[in-house]
């Protein structure tokens, strides 16, 4: 239920956003984005990645989501990269 005087639902249950990140092989570097929050970024890892991603959602959530309490964001990632051989 939404507190009264900040909207913010304190009880609430997960808010959950999906990061799709793509695997940019020339520039050797993860390459994402969040359309919910909206977010873009590029890391050499999903770790680097998601820390990026997650400080912009945390710095844009009071204004392009008002109503959603920090505490319960959680973001997860669909990653794709092409399948590569097993070493022989």
């Amino acid at each position: 239920m939404p507190n009264r005087e900040t909207g913010i639902d304190t009880m609430g249950k997960p808010t959950i956003f999906t990061i799709s990140a793509l695997w940019d092989e020339e520039a050797s570097v993860w390459s994402g984005h969040c359309d919910e929050i909206p977010a873009a970024a590029d890391a050499p890892t999903l770790d680097g990645l998601l820390d990026r991603i997650s400080a912009m959602a945390l710095d844009l959530l009071p204004e392009n989501h008002p109503g959603v309490d920090p505490a319960t964001l959680y973001l997860q990632i669909t990653a794709l990269r092409e399948a590569e051989p097993a070493a022989a």
